[in-house]
């Protein structure tokens, strides 16, 4: 097997995405490859709760998430991984995250992305659509999926 240089492992902190992230900070341990995590922050015009009522968000409230989101990505891997990695770069993007993540795995020359599915099927599916899929179809590199569950162990 070729040597594994760069990981890519997006994060929305989720729990989902988090045990993603445990996955691969143990290959890259394992292959001494340096991990990039990326947050892809997605700032909204307005929040549809249904077809009938949209809210826009207050400019302070964008702002207040923002600052949330980075604080939480610079903690990241978190005490209890931070031994095991190399290498970590930390990543905040502004836009969808699927182009996001495509763009930035291309710009970097990322060789691996490791992320979460939430495994949704049927209408939920057809609905929020999957982020994991499109990353899937859309890479130029192989995609390890991580499907939701059980806690990732490590």
């Amino acid at each position: 097997m070729l040597p594994i240089k760069k990981i890519l492992c997006p994060v929305d902190f989720s729990e989902l995405s988090l045990n993603a992230m445990a996955v691969a900070i143990e290959m890259a341990a394992t292959f001494g490859s340096e991990l990039h995590l990326l947050h892809a922050f997605e700032g909204y015009d307005e929040i549809s709760l249904s077809p009938e009522t949209a809210l826009t968000p207050l400019p302070q409230w964008l702002v207040k998430l923002r600052q949330v989101c980075l604080e939480k990505l610079s903690e990241l891997p978190g005490p209890d991984h931070a031994a095991k990695c190399g290498a970590v770069v930390r990543a905040f993007r502004e836009g969808p995250a699927i182009p996001e993540i495509l763009s930035y795995a291309d710009q970097h020359k990322i060789e691996l992305i490791v992320l979460a599915t939430h495994g949704r099927t049927g209408i939920k599916h057809l609905l929020m659509g999957s982020v994991a899929e499109n990353v899937v179809r859309g890479a130029k590199c192989p995609v390890l999926t991580i499907r939701g569950g059980e806690p990732a162990k490590t």
